[in-house]
């Protein structure tokens, strides 16, 4: 264990030019299409340009009721899809929340530099106590500061945000100059990352809100795990209009969505794809999306089964990328700890 974690100090300090990226996902549910072409796609070609955390966001998942063996399998299977999606494990640091305890303890201490009327306004918190007014539980306010103390722990310099999450960083933002203003430079202050903007992929039956793995209607979205004839018949199911215009544009939003998602998928822009269907009809239109989406998805889908079968080396990605996670979050909690005057023994 020691020897193991000497090596990971070196990479880090081998690393220190690189700014350093955070991001991760909740381990709840089935990670949709929406999520592979807005964000993890786009994740993979990070790793040369900057020293990468994503994080499989268990404790984050506990905010509502989980069956623990699923919640396990979950996990452990977003850590797969991380991998199937060509994010290499030896290059950037891909862990479970809750095998690093630093996350929950500098959260506990953030909680204490963090106020009420900041968390109240939070517009997430009214959202997701609107979905489940059966348990609105203190973990569900204090989300952001378990989200602030994510992001601190790694010194993290940019965070890839949708419009979404956007006011989760800007709390972290508030919460870090706060501290600093008190102790000094203990934190570097995050900033959103602006790069290349992944697809934007919305619901195939209500196109006015995001695809989601929380959607009720289990023709709203594709999963990463779906088999190619689920998928064909999700797109076939599409919502679209009665125009029979082949256009690309907002007045049209099912139809402008499945173009949105085809482009993803082939690499074409709108505008070519408008021209290539030209004179169809809107099921050929959903055909096509549909052996698109396939086509995508059945690599990763391939290499998550490969993955599957091989449990030593997933056990050994989480450990190693543990320790590393481990030791980088623990030099910024110690220096947090001893700043505000907690007793460390070592």
């Amino acid at each position: 264990m020691c020897g193991t974690i000497i090596l990971r100090e070196e990479k880090s300090e081998m690393n220190k030019d690189q700014k350093v990226l955070y991001s991760g996902m909740q381990a709840t549910g089935n990670l949709t299409l929406g999520n592979y072409l807005g964000a993890l796609k786009n994740w993979v070609n990070l790793a040369s340009e900057y020293e990468c955390f994503y994080g499989v966001m268990d404790l984050h998942s506990l905010t509502v009721r989980q069956n623990p063996a699923e919640f396990r399998a979950h996990a452990r299977e977003l850590m797969m899809l991380y991998i199937a999606a060509g994010i290499d494990p030896e290059k950037n640091c891909l862990y479970l929340q809750s095998s690093v305890p630093a996350h929950a303890e500098l959260a506990w201490i953030l909680d204490c530099f963090t106020y009420m009327g900041e968390l109240q306004r939070m517009t997430q918190f009214k959202d997701k106590s609107a979905r489940h007014s059966d348990n609105i539980n203190a973990g569900l306010f204090t989300y952001p500061v378990l989200m602030a103390a994510d992001i601190l722990l790694y010194q993290t310099d940019v965070v890839p945000v949708g419009v979404d999450q956007l006011q989760h960083l800007e709390i972290t933002r508030d919460i870090a100059q706060r501290f600093n203003s008190i102790y000094g430079d203990v934190f570097t202050i995050p900033e959103p990352y602006i790069g290349k903007v992944g697809a934007k992929i919305m619901s195939l039956q209500d196109p006015a809100k995001k695809m989601s793995k929380s959607d009720e209607n289990p023709n709203a979205s594709i999963f990463l795990m779906d088999d190619p004839d689920t998928i064909r018949r999700k797109c076939k199911r599409a919502i679209t209009d009665s125009e029979a215009t082949i256009a690309y544009r907002d007045e049209q939003p099912g139809l402008k969505n499945l173009f949105d998602i085809y482009c993803a998928c082939v690499s074409k822009t709108p505008d070519e794809a408008v021209a290539e269907f030209a004179g169809c009809g809107y099921g050929q239109v959903k055909e096509a999306v549909g052996e698109a989406v396939v086509s995508v998805l059945k690599p990763l889908q391939d290499r998550v089964k490969e993955l599957q079968k091989d449990k030593s080396y997933i056990d050994n990605v989480i450990k190693t990328n543990a320790e590393r996670a481990y030791y980088c979050a623990n030099k910024t909690l110690r220096k947090v700890k001893k700043k505000v005057g907690l007793t460390e023994i070592r």
